[in-house]
């Protein structure tokens, strides 16, 4: 009888043992599930969230209206145009192109000039006026080298040139019929100019001697003066002149073709982010390809832009040296 009760208490401890490791190794093993199903569950979260704040498109090519916009971080940008024509034709042909930059870019896009090219030139190497460059392509290197500008495209059109002319109810056929006589030109530093004094001394004329220089305010004004009896003849870009009305163009005949030169860049100021300067170029580079870019060119003449090649513009160092007076 003593041997059965001690049993039973002997059975009794040994189960409940038995019981109490059965329920730790349970609890242990509930434990070890509950934290791997937490850890799947916070995967599955931290997996969706990612791609709710990053979706992954299935389509590989992205519009230029797709992308990105990082130049809607500034609160505007300024594009700064050489003063080669007068404020209202600036404003007439560039307005276009502003406004395709201001809608695809998703930031104001503000056109600024100066009252003449030296001042443009000042205000350029100052680096704080103009985010977008318009300028002649013998002042890109040096805007380049005091004011670090990037090209990010040029006009892809083929070199351009300097133009004379003189009215065709004149007796002026050639350079040599100016000597004695009242020439237009744009400012003394505009590339016409220079290429107009580089031409005439080839010829055997001295620009400062041989005849009078009338310096107006732009190639518009230059051709004008000579059509308006002003003037004997006019010298200026051959852009400028394309682009003047019929009118104008039938009274007059060109006398003289200089050499030319690269066609016009566009460079970008260095405080931009990288990204606002790709998106940029990437947008002038396509504007060719769609109908609304087209449009926007039209004003301008231009077929489009291009990627510019910077050599082309370090060799127009060595065309104009020593041109400047």
């Amino acid at each position: 009888m003593v041997f059965r009760q001690c049993s039973d208490a002997f059975t009794s401890a040994s189960i409940s043992r038995v019981t109490e490791t059965i329920i730790n190794s349970c609890q242990k093993m509930v434990s070890g599930l509950l934290h791997k199903l937490q850890l799947l569950l916070c995967s599955i979260v931290i997996l969706c969230s990612s791609t709710w704040i990053n979706p992954v498109r299935s389509d590989p090519i992205q519009t230029d209206a797709e992308l990105v916009r990082s130049c809607n971080q500034y609160e505007h940008l300024t594009f700064g145009i050489l003063p080669f024509l007068s404020n209202e034709q600036l404003v007439i042909q560039f307005s276009p192109l502003a406004k395709y930059l201001t809608k695809y870019l998703d930031v104001p896009i503000r056109i600024e000039t100066a009252p003449d090219f030296s001042e443009f030139a000042k205000r350029t190497l100052q680096g704080n006026y103009y985010d977008i460059l318009f300028t002649a392509p013998h002042f890109y290197p040096r805007a380049h080298d005091e004011a670090n500008y990037q090209l990010v495209a040029s006009v892809d059109s083929p070199d351009m040139w300097a133009v004379i002319v003189a009215p065709k109810k004149s007796r002026i056929y050639s350079v040599h019929d100016l000597k004695g006589k009242r020439l237009a030109t744009a400012h003394p530093k505009a590339l016409s100019t220079l290429l107009m004094k580089k031409y005439l001394r080839k010829a055997g004329i001295n620009p400062v001697t041989d005849l009078t220089l009338v310096s107006t305010p732009s190639h518009d004004a230059s051709l004008l003066s000579s059509y308006h009896g002003v003037t004997d003849a006019s010298s200026l870009m051959q852009p400028p002149y394309t682009a003047a009305s019929e009118q104008v163009r039938q009274g007059m005949r060109i006398i003289a073709r200089t050499e030319s030169s690269p066609h016009i860049p566009l460079s970008v100021n260095p405080r931009l982010n990288t990204n606002c300067v790709n998106e940029i170029g990437r947008l002038l580079l396509n504007m060719s390809t769609t109908k609304e870019g087209r449009e926007a060119l039209r004003s301008n003449r231009f077929s489009g832009f291009r990627k510019a090649r910077a050599e082309d513009y370090e060799r127009i160092r060595d065309m104009l040296k020593n041109l400047n007076n």
